[in-house]
């Protein structure tokens, strides 16, 4: 069943994709398996290879036990006191949403002598229940993090308002987009605008439409979440 749900995830992106002229090959999708058994993702070897995980602990957890060819994204809101968790574990932080923890990421990714990829979060559709910058803080933000020598910023992500109407975020992609190219046109010293992490289950065809390189699907995957235990 797991398989199945993930090739029709990715028969949508392809779908998507020839909609909007691109190459589906520009796409990454990211299995998001917060909350789910090693289990199932074992169920997935061979046919995914980029798994997201929320809670630093849980990606530690599932990194020392699955394959170490898996690529682990840290696309949650994490905390500086458990960036020495997933520093040398994880392949790209998504969530990067302020100068201090940035700061914590560098300190960390120097110790171990790496140069950590983040993406700057942009709470794009502005709502207090979310995490990230505000959009027209965006380009000083990625400023401020270019001169930190640990970490090399790859692009934005947002998390868009949950909604059963897909087509309601299309506006959120479309900005985010926009926003990544002015960046990217400023040519700022050690910065690759490169990624846009956009679009989760509900509306992750739409995201890729307007321009995603990353989707975070993990209910289309894998189910729904059990959070009581």
């Amino acid at each position: 069943m797991l398989v199945e749900n993930l090739h029709e995830v990715r028969n949508r992106i392809r779908k998507a994709c020839e909609r909007s002229g691109r190459n589906p090959e520009d796409v990454t999708l990211i299995a998001v398996s917060k909350t789910k058994p090693v289990e199932m993702i074992r169920e997935l070897l061979g046919e995914q290879t980029d798994f997201g995980e929320n809670k630093p602990q849980e990606l530690k957890d599932k990194y020392e036990v699955l394959p170490k060819e898996l690529r682990w994204h840290m696309i949650g809101h994490l905390q500086t006191n458990k960036i020495k968790y997933i520093i040398d574990k994880a392949c790209l932080i998504h969530s990067v949403d302020s100068l201090r923890l940035a700061q914590g990421i560098d300190k960390e990714a120097g110790k171990h002598g790496i140069i950590m990829p983040v993406l700057a979060e942009v709470n794009m559709a502005k709502e207090e229940s979310k995490f990230g910058i505000m959009p027209e803080d965006a380009l000083e933000f990625v400023r401020e993090l270019s001169v930190l020598p640990n970490i090399r910023v790859k692009g934005l992500m947002t998390i868009a308002p949950f909604t059963k109407i897909p087509e309601e975020n299309r506006i959120h992609f479309q900005n985010l987009r926009k926003l990544l190219v002015d960046i990217r046109e400023k040519n700022i010293d050690n910065v690759d605008m490169c990624h846009l992490s956009m679009g989760m289950t509900g509306d992750y065809e739409v995201a890729v439409e307007e321009g995603a390189t990353m989707v975070r699907v993990g209910t289309g995957i894998f189910g729904e979440r059990d959070y009581s235990i």
